[in-house]
Order: C-alpha cells, then structure tokens, then sequence
C-alpha cells in the first residue's frame, strides 16, 4: 500500500475513534508497527495528529459549553428523566461537569436530597432551592467549562460519601472505556467515582465513540448506563457483557 493511502486511512482511523494504537493501526492496515510509527511521524511532523504512548490521537475541535449544552436537549432531558427515577429522597448525589448532567439537576428540584457538584451550571439551577443541601465543591473555576477543578475539589471528595454519582463523558470505546478530551478533568471524576457507593454514566448516542484520548475508567467501574444508543449497538453490548446495566430511553419521555 503507498504511503498517501496509508497516511489517509490512518487518519480516518483516528477522526472516527479519537485514538489509536501502533498495534491496532497495523492490524488494520496490514502494515508493520515500524511503518506505521514512520507514517505517524510524518503525519506528526505536518501536524495532523499527535502521538501518545503506543499510538497516535486526532483531536477534532470541540465545541464551547454553550454549544455542547445547546445540543440534542430533547434526548438530553429523556436520560436525565430516567435518571431522576433511580434517586430515592433523602439521598446524597454528585453530579459531575456534563452537559446532561446538568439537565438531571432540573429533574431534581424540589426534592429533599443532598446534591455535591463542581459544575457551575448544577449550582444556578439548584442554589435557590431550599429543599436540596448543596454542596459546590472547592477548586480554581474554570469559566470556559462553567465547573470547578483542580486539587482542592479532590481534596474536597475524599471528605464526603454519596450514594449515587451521575457522569457524562466525552466519548466510550467499544471496549467500554469512557473517555475524556481534558486530562486536567480526569482526577476530580476519579476521584467522584471513589466517593460514590453506584456510578451511572449518561450517555447520548453520539457519544458512541464520540472524542477523546484520556481514560476516566473502564466498564468495571460503572453500574449502569442510561442513552438513547442502541440496544445492538457494539459498545452497549460490551458493557452488559461487563455487568454493567444498559437502561435505554427514548426522545419524549422527559418529564418537567
């Protein structure tokens, strides 16, 4: 195979999965990983991809919070409705930095329960609701992501236990990694995890496999997800094959 044609199927590779590895792109291209450690360097060096410990990563430009917020709200408020129905009154929940995330916070208000946070949009939402305890956790704001980070909001969760943690993520891989396009956001969710006695991943259906290049966790680490994905779809079918818990929902089912 010539050189050009490999560069473009390498770069196909990375666009739809966000990253790859030499072993699997040499796989795929029934080339050696010395080829394709020579192409990465070349598509490196005219500053198509980046490369990472044992493969290589594209990182397409991710849209502002604003944006990602404004996008599929009605699948969005279908999975935060299903969410919403797990939480019994009384109990304590972090709700992480995703833009779903933030749409279960309005399925919250007015229930007695305890919310622990770092994303500034769950704060306005839920600040002036007498019924809910919330805490925002401590950290350097980071405006462009409306949330709280850094290492005091860790410092913070390891202080506190809760009995469920709702996450987004920017992308999951068929194996069932869950990933993030931000390295700097990956030890507070880590650390949400530790705090947390079940974790539920929200997931839409383009979040199959979305973006990213940095692990939050794999599959043993989560208890279920809610997504409007197919059932049938390839990495839905991993994580029950996991014993994680695939909850589909549909667009309409939301509740106020």
């Amino acid at each position: 195979m010539l050189a050009e044609r490999r560069h473009k199927l390498i770069l196909q590779a990375l666009r739809s999965g966000g990253t790859a590895s030499v072993t699997d792109l040499a796989e795929q291209l029934d080339a050696s990983a010395a080829t394709i450690r020579r192409d990465l360097l070349k598509l490196e060096a005219d500053g198509l991809l980046t490369r990472v410990h044992g493969g290589a990563v594209v990182e397409e430009d991710q849209p502002s919070v604003d944006e990602a917020a404004a996008a599929q709200v009605s699948e969005k408020d279908a999975i935060a409705a299903q969410a919403a129905t797990m939480i019994e009154d009384g109990q304590a929940v972090i709700l992480d930095s995703g833009t779903t995330v933030h749409r279960l916070a309005l399925q919250l208000r007015g229930r007695r329960l305890t919310v622990i946070t770092n994303n500034l949009a769950v704060y306005d939402e839920l600040h002036g609701d007498e019924h809910i305890d919330l805490m925002l956790l401590g950290g350097m704001v980071i405006r462009e992501s409306r949330m709280v980070d850094g290492f005091l909001a860790e410092d913070n969760l390891r202080q506190v236990h809760a009995d469920w943690l709702f996450m987004g993520a920017c992308g999951i891989r068929a194996g069932g990694q869950v990933m993030d396009t931000t390295a700097a956001e990956v030890p507070a969710r880590r650390a949400m995890i530790a705090a947390s006695d079940k974790v539920v991943l929200l997931a839409d259906k383009s979040k199959f496999p979305g973006t990213g290049m940095v692990k939050i966790c794999g599959p043993e680490d989560l208890d279920a997800l809610i997504t409007n994905a197919s059932e049938d779809d390839a990495t839905c079918t991993a994580l029950r094959e996991a014993g994680v818990t695939a909850i589909p929902t549909a667009p309409g089912t939301a509740g106020g």
